[in-house]
């Protein structure tokens, strides 16, 4: 079970916006060094704090912790010592994930085997709302029920940061100029505005006056959502937040794939790597066994590995 100073820890964490993954051992075959209950969080940038297991054993709890934050969705996953191969989020090819349960070959083990619930903890997307409008408190009454955080934007504060979701802006003419402006120089995915077509060209002359370039006017979406014929504001708010989801979710264009810029990573997540003796991905973080050779540097699950990488190439222990 989760010891009480790691409980804390994912309540430090979760309070920061930080996002982790909660990996819980529900099933370990001996011989293993961690029994059923054991716990550990693996952090974004591949830190483990807690136990689920041996060295190598954490190398494939890092690499599908790290698939989970991504991939926003919980797996189950098995580690052997022999049989199938798990998928390789390196390469993408052999074995998916499967009705959430993956199967990942670490012949590192000493014959047992475990199975680890990877959970993520991740924060939700904020969503900027300006305006006082039953408009604007119909979306942040709703938004929570959609893993959104719904942030009243009052006198232009707070101002749209990169990571936002989204920007709504249903306040009948009061702080509209500023902040539409700066969601479009931030990047947010999705800038609607509430108002008629009439008086949403209005809006929309008015920052092309103000400098802004037509490929960004072209980003704000106004009216706000997609048209279901909706009439009150409960359903003018549905029609917005389903738009917000869309983007989310990939369904409909965010602003910087629309302007065809680059988009900023989602995640810093480590880069990964295949030790060339035991064919494990590993994420490569501080402390992951290295050897360069030929002018490159070559990753492992563990020390034995990299030992034998050495000798097979004549390499001095310490190169």
């Amino acid at each position: 079970m989760m010891t009480a100073a790691l409980s804390r820890r994912a309540q430090e964490l979760a309070a920061t916006g930080t996002p982790f993954v909660t990996a819980t051992v529900v099933r370990a075959r001996r011989p293993t060094s961690v029994k059923a209950g054991d716990v550990a969080l693996v952090l974004g940038d591949g830190t483990i704090e807690g136990f689920v297991g041996g060295v190598c054993a954490q190398q494939s709890v890092r690499v599908y912790a790290l698939k989970a934050i991504d991939t926003e969705e919980a797996v189950l996953l098995r580690i052997v010592p022999d049989g199938p191969i798990g998928e390789d989020p390196g390469t993408g090819s052999d074995v998916p994930v499967e009705d959430g349960a993956v199967t990942a070959h670490n012949p590192c083990l000493s014959g047992g085997e475990i199975e680890i619930f990877l959970e993520p903890v991740l924060p939700a997307p904020r969503v900027l709302v300006v305006g006082d409008s039953p408009i604007a408190a119909a979306v942040r009454s709703l938004g929570p029920e959609l893993g959104l955080e719904l942030v009243a934007v009052e006198g232009g504060q707070p101002d749209p940061a990169p990571g936002d979701l989204a920007l709504i802006v249903a306040a009948h003419g009061r702080d509209e100029l500023h902040t539409l402006r700066r969601a479009l120089d931030t990047g947010v995915p999705y800038v609607g505005l509430v108002a008629s077509r009439k008086r949403g060209a209005g809006v929309l002359a008015d920052l092309r006056a103000d400098g802004v370039p037509d490929e960004q006017l072209e980003l704000i979406d106004v009216p706000a959502g997609i048209d279901i014929g909706a009439r009150t504001p409960a359903e003018i708010a549905l029609s917005i937040l389903a738009t917000i989801v869309a983007v989310r979710r990939g369904e409909r264009p965010a602003a910087s794939e629309v302007l065809g810029a680059t988009p900023a990573p989602s995640s810093t997540a480590p880069p990964l790597a295949v030790d060339p003796i035991c064919g494990m991905t590993v994420a490569v973080v501080a402390g992951t066994p290295s050897v360069e050779h030929e002018g490159e540097t070559v990753y492992f699950c563990c020390e034995g590995c990299a030992t034998k990488f050495r000798a097979q190439h004549g390499l001095a222990l310490g190169a």
